[in-house]
């Protein structure tokens, strides 16, 4: 080797000696083979680490704001009442919603939805690494992820939240069906316009159910989802509209794309333009008591009342929205407008309830509890502390009809039957002594059963509750449907003047049970209610017989006496039959009116409420004293009237023998005054109808107890059975008549 050869061979091996002390310490743990090793190495970490928190994270209950929802109450005809509830939202399943609208919202935010795994790793990484940069809310995540994100977590921008997010999605997309998912995910989203939910949403954009939204309409409430508050179409600007089109389109396309939509459909459909926003109606007003009826007959019915409180119920109620407006206008027109409680005292303490009732199906269809929920939060339509006064006779007549009563020389008692109408006449047959006056301390003398009705005699009726038996009595006013546990309700002879305690709602469903010719009516003021799949059973308000068709169509044919000669006059309708009686309660403190018409039943009280304490009713509105065929008789006309406006007036259709406001006979003389009511027959009763050119006052039920107890032992001998010649009759002991 030369000389310039070894010279070569050294500078060679010194850059080598050079290179290799340079590539020495860190360059050398980079090799391709190392990097390779450094590669699989961090990813074996990474899934390590994720299979940890896979087992780690579990999948939570849903948070509290998911599963709060509005209670949802609906008049009779489907539209809504009221919403009730901090959240507007309302559950639905999902076979409430057309499947071409289920598409909208699938196309719309994760078209792979029903193959996929329940999460985009791309997207939750883009996520990760925008919220670690601190860049805000990114998309990218699927149905599942936004739907888990919704229910079972927060909306939060962490990445702590993001990955809990990633696990728990592919957990719920394991254990629970992509439908499952997909109906969570509709109806916990937020539309915008204070609507959590499809449900909701659809009312609030397009005012109708989600069974009934278009394709078009769907599409829409699926884009307004991406941004609800630039999408509203109400609020938007000329760009926010421009956008929302073009999400809508982008939507139809898509399900074109995935062939959920023939393209022959898709061209020609047009943008549904939203309704403009409107006010949740709440509890004011009479909404408050309809409310608080319904629930507590849920909560009768067997719904407790946590689970009401939790929201995410649809009730329907039995509340015809025009039969309300038109009880509520009448309460208005005829009493509290004329009401001055600045000028007059008595004037700020009369309060007004009232129930109206179909007989047939035994609904609610109005009901007015006073001036307005917020404001007088007691429900007048159904307290129970005032008394119903002599709106109770007919139920005295009913008993002895039922009961086939006498009087107590033994004649049967029936609408012509013949008592003594004396004032203050104390009652025979009674161990507890009692007298009571008449209104005004009036004295008819010897009186048909008919004519004692027609003007509301109190002496007349006190006896007869006495020849029934005071527990039958009492008895047949239980299976009409009046409280036994009611306030007064004691087995005396004051019971027959009404001093127990009554609703307007229980007097309303005593009268219909009477129209509905004797077949027991409980009033109703829910219709349906249901929450998702849950469906509580509601109790038929019309089950059974309370009493014998007979006895309550014969009730009902001396009832309209009332109102053609007697307190009742002033509900009298051109060609419409009437059935009804009024009441005066002691003092004044209540006055009523409860009728009905073969359609319809209406109870209205008249209340004086004082301060902790009942109070006269007298000289309200600058009157006098307030009968029940004064003001509550006005509203019940005027209610009644608008009502049943457009209907064909009716007839009551009856069997009994009793023929209709039976003519009282001739007046006697003043000698025969004096006479017992067992020494009149039936028989000499006319039964021919010729009312009184002129109505008597209106009645008082004021008690004034004998300081005795009645005469003669033989007063309590037992009534004995009707004499069926006492009174005419034809097939089956009825006459059928129309009237």
């Amino acid at each position: 080797m030369g000389r310039a050869e070894e010279r070569r061979a050294r500078q060679k091996g010194a850059r080598r000696a050079k290179r290799a002390a340079k590539s020495g310490g860190i360059r050398r743990f980079f090799t391709w083979k190392w990097v390779l090793g450094y590669v699989l190495g961090f990813c074996a970490l990474l899934v390590g680490a994720f299979f940890v928190l896979y087992l780690w994270v579990d999948v939570p209950p849903a948070n509290a704001a998911a599963k709060a929802e509005a209670n949802i109450y609906k008049y009779s005809d489907g539209s809504i009442m009221a919403k009730t509830g901090d959240v507007n939202r309302e559950s639905v399943p999902l076979s409430k919603i057309p499947k071409k609208v289920q598409h909208t919202f699938v196309a719309a935010e994760n078209k792979d939805f029903f193959s996929d795994s329940g999460v985009s790793f791309t997207g939750t990484a883009r996520g990760l690494i925008n919220t670690a940069l601190g860049r805000g809310k990114q998309g990218g995540s699927t149905i599942t992820q936004q739907y888990v994100k919704n229910y079972y977590l927060s909306q939060e921008q962490t990445v702590s939240r993001k990955l809990k997010e990633l696990v728990i999605s592919l957990k719920v997309d394991q254990q629970k069906s992509k439908d499952y998912i997909l109906a969570g995910y509709i109806n916990t989203s937020y539309y915008g316009r204070g609507a959590y939910g499809i449900q909701a949403a659809a009312r609030a954009y397009y005012d109708k159910d989600v069974e009934d939204l278009s394709v078009e309409q769907g599409a829409y409430l699926a884009s307004v989802l991406q941004a609800p508050s630039q999408y509203d179409w109400s609020a938007a600007g000329p760009k926010g509209k421009k956008l929302v089109k073009a999400r809508w389109n982008y939507v139809l396309d898509n399900m074109v794309e995935k062939d959920w939509l023939p393209k022959s459909e898709r061209e020609g459909m047009k943008f549904d333009v939203p309704i403009e926003p409107r006010p949740i109606p709440g509890r004011d007003g009479q909404a408050g008591y309809l409310i608080d009826a319904a629930q507590k007959e849920l909560i009768k019915a067997g719904v407790s009342e946590n689970e009401i409180e939790a929201g995410g119920w649809t009730i329907t109620l039995n509340i015809d929205k025009k039969k309300q407006k038109a009880l509520e206008k009448a309460v208005s027109t005829e009493l509290t407008d004329k009401l001055d409680p600045k000028k007059r005292k008595v004037d700020g303490y009369a309060q007004v309830g009232a129930t109206s009732v179909d007989p047939e199906t035994g609904g609610i269809v109005a009901m007015y509890g006073g001036t307005g929920y917020t404001d007088h939060f007691f429900n007048n339509a159904t307290r129970e502390d005032y008394q119903p006064a002599s709106t109770f006779k007919p139920l005295i007549l009913a008993s002895a009809l039922e009961n086939g009563s006498a009087t107590q020389d033994g004649t049967s008692v029936t609408a012509s039957t013949i008592y003594d109408g004396t004032s203050k006449r104390p009652v025979k047959g009674s161990l507890t002594g009692f007298a009571p006056p008449n209104e005004d301390d009036k004295s008819y003398g010897p009186i048909s059963v008919q004519k004692a009705m027609n003007n509301s005699v109190n002496s007349v009726f006190a006896q007869m509750a006495v020849d029934v038996g005071l527990d039958k009595v009492k008895n047949t006013a239980i299976d009409l449907g009046m409280n036994k546990d009611a306030g007064g309700f004691d087995v005396r002879p004051a019971m027959s003047l009404g001093v127990m305690g009554a609703s307007p709602k229980e007097m309303a469903g005593v009268y219909a049970t009477l129209d509905n010719h004797g077949k027991t009516v409980k009033p109703a003021i829910v219709k349906s209610a249901e929450k998702g799949d849950e469906r509580p059973e509601l109790p038929d308000p019309v089950n059974g017989q309370s009493i014998s068709r007979g006895a309550a169509d014969s009730v009902t044919s001396v009832l309209t006496g009332v109102v053609d000669d007697g307190t009742g006059q002033a509900v009298r309708q051109q060609g419409q039959a009437v059935a009804g009686k009024t009441g005066t309660s002691d003092d004044n403190k209540s006055a009523w009116f409860s009728g009905y018409t073969p359609d319809l039943v209406t109870s209205v009280g008249m209340f004086g409420e004082g301060k902790k304490k009942q109070v006269s009713l007298k000289g309200t509105a600058g009157g006098g004293r307030v009968n029940g065929g004064d003001f509550p008789a006005r509203i019940w006309a005027a209610y009644t009237q608008t009502a049943l406006n457009g209907k064909k007036a009716s007839k009551f259709d009856l069997d009994t023998d009793m023929g209709a406001a039976v003519k009282p006979p001739p007046s006697p003389s003043s000698s025969d005054t004096s006479e017992s009511p067992s020494s009149s027959p039936s028989a000499s009763e006319s039964t021919s109808e010729s009312p009184s050119s002129s109505p008597s006052a209106s009645e008082s039920t004021s008690e004034s107890p004998s300081s005795s107890p009645s005469g003669s032992p033989s007063g309590d001998t037992s009534p004995s059975a009707p004499d069926p010649s006492s009174s005419s009759s034809t097939e089956g002991g009825f006459l059928r008549r129309d009237q």
